[in-house]
């Protein structure tokens, strides 16, 4: 019985204290009084609370505010460059690091080709040296890091710290265990669409929105999927592999082993193989294709159509299957802004019984490409901000 009672003593203590830093945070400055008549926390208690948190260096005293009577309270400020996190997206193409501070200002941003590796060690001892760079750069000291987040493009356990498949890069069952070894902070991994739909609940247009699926458009398809504000990921931490439903029975042969996945037809390496197939001359990315359709190029016009109907397609089955209030759109396609929004609008909500346009709303990510990495950034910050694992 004891025990419980320190451990609700605990439990009680961090959530005032991650209460505070988090208005602190949005606020940026604030009296003791105006701290506890937002939070309803004691003053005692936010006393307690403020001088540790100074003690940290996470916040510190900025003079006194306008008096309203009697004496003049004492102002605390969040210090946002107090702490900082790493965070790194690897994908097919490019492996990107990045410094971020408390607020998710990326302060360093450093991208490699992927072609350059031939495996995942090579891959993490780049990032280590990478970092060191960073740190003498900056000159930050590593207890000021508070972890480094990676987003990984697959199934990702991230309790086992295990990468157990990922198609597109042809590797399975990874431990990124053994890689912790590499720098001297904590290391976390998670799914590349589980991070952004994180990146994209806490910071982005879906801050206020608390039943979604984030869909992920890279070189493959994945989805992130909130419930209730909370990261769904089911049992087998699989939930969201939404790249590998069959649209095409006997399709193209996916990296997965099945044919006709979603990701063949809808990924951004679909719509580039889509046009070179049919046009004469060849491009190699997105901002070439989206350089023609501005220019009102008729092949990339009628390849485009085609590519809209299989993200619709797919985005009609999650629709289906989950009824979410919104769906939310991230990678680099997202930059193509109304190009894309309007005319998949236009396919998705077709004619038929089970939903309207009224009933669901489709968004961009407001983040883009950096959505991934910035969900990874944030990974390493939970355990000082976050009240609620966003986990289930």
């Amino acid at each position: 019985m004891i025990k419980s009672n320190v451990v609700d003593h605990e439990t009680i203590k961090d959530f005032n204290k991650k209460k505070i830093l988090n208005l602190l945070q949005a606020k940026r400055e604030l009296t003791k009084q105006d701290i506890s008549r937002e939070t309803g926390i004691s003053i005692p208690t936010v006393t307690n609370n403020i001088n540790e948190l100074v003690s940290e260096g996470l916040v510190e005293e900025v003079g006194v505010s306008d008096s309203t009577g009697g004496r003049r309270p004492m102002l605390f400020r969040f210090l946002p460059n107090s702490r900082y996190s790493f965070g790194v997206d690897i994908s097919l193409d490019v492996v990107r690091v990045i410094l971020a501070n408390l607020d998710l200002e990326i302060l360093y941003d450093y991208r490699m080709n992927m072609k350059q590796f031939e495996n995942l060690d090579d891959i993490v001892i780049k990032i280590r040296d990478v970092i060191k760079i960073v740190l003498s750069e900056k000159n930050i000291s590593s207890n000021d890091i508070l972890g480094i987040g990676l987003s990984l493009p697959g199934t990702v356990n991230e309790k086992n710290m295990m990468l157990e498949m990922a198609p597109n890069l042809g590797v399975k069952n990874i431990c990124f265990e053994k890689y912790s070894e590499y720098f001297p902070f904590p290391m976390y991994i998670e799914n590349e669409a589980n991070a952004a739909a994180l990146a994209e609940l806490t910071l982005g247009i879906a801050k206020q929105m608390r039943n979604l699926v984030y869909i992920s458009v890279t070189q493959g398809i994945g989805a992130g999927i909130v419930i209730q504000n909370y990261l769904y990921k089911g049992k087998n931490k699989r939930a969201g592999e939404f790249g590998h439903m069959t649209v095409e029975v006997g399709g193209r042969q996916c990296r997965c082993g099945k044919n006709g996945c979603w990701e063949m037809y809808a990924s951004d390496r679909a719509l580039i193989e889509f046009y070179n197939h049919q046009a004469e001359e060849k491009i190699s990315g997105l901002e070439e294709f989206l350089q023609l359709l501005k220019e009102e190029d008729t092949v990339a016009f009628k390849v485009w159509d085609e590519y809209l109907e299989y993200l619709a397609v797919g985005i009609q089955n999650i629709i289906l299957t989950l009824d979410p209030h919104y769906v939310v759109i991230g990678g680099e396609i997202s930059r193509f802004g109304e190009l894309l929004l309007n005319p998949l609008e236009e396919k998705v909500f077709i004619r038929n019984s089970f939903y309207s346009r009224k009933d669901i709303k489709i968004y961009l990510s407001k983040f883009g490409e950096d959505s991934a990495i910035l969900g990874a950034a944030l990974l390493p910050l939970q355990k000082l901000f976050y009240i609620h694992e966003n986990v289930i």
